[in-house]
């Protein structure tokens, strides 16, 4: 009867060693698959903040230009009129008689 009652825990052992192990064998692969899952999430994250920066650098590079453009433009018409005027007021001094 000691017999039985020593090797039966012995028995025990030997049939559930490898139900633990294929237990470990489950919990490190899902371990795993959740570590690749939560590593392509944030990569896909990563991913949108870059584009999302990218973004906002174009569109901010776009209303630079724009307004650049703008200046010219304001910068340009103001050469205009001022050239104009100085002309016209050279001819109107051309116009004059000359005092001699």
């Amino acid at each position: 009867m000691r017999k039985i009652w020593t090797a039966l825990p012995v028995a025990l052992m030997i049939v559930a060693l490898p139900a633990c192990s294929e237990k470990t064998e489950n919990s490190l692969a899902n371990s795993a698959d959740n570590i690749g899952q939560d590593f392509e999430n944030h990569m896909d994250n990563a991913g949108a903040a870059i584009d999302n920066g990218l973004d906002d650098a174009g569109q901010a590079i776009e209303n630079g230009t724009a307004r650049m453009g703008a200046a010219a433009d304001r910068a340009a018409n103001d050469a205009r009129e001022n050239v104009g005027g100085a002309l016209e007021n050279a001819g109107e001094d051309l116009k004059k008689p000359d005092k001699e």
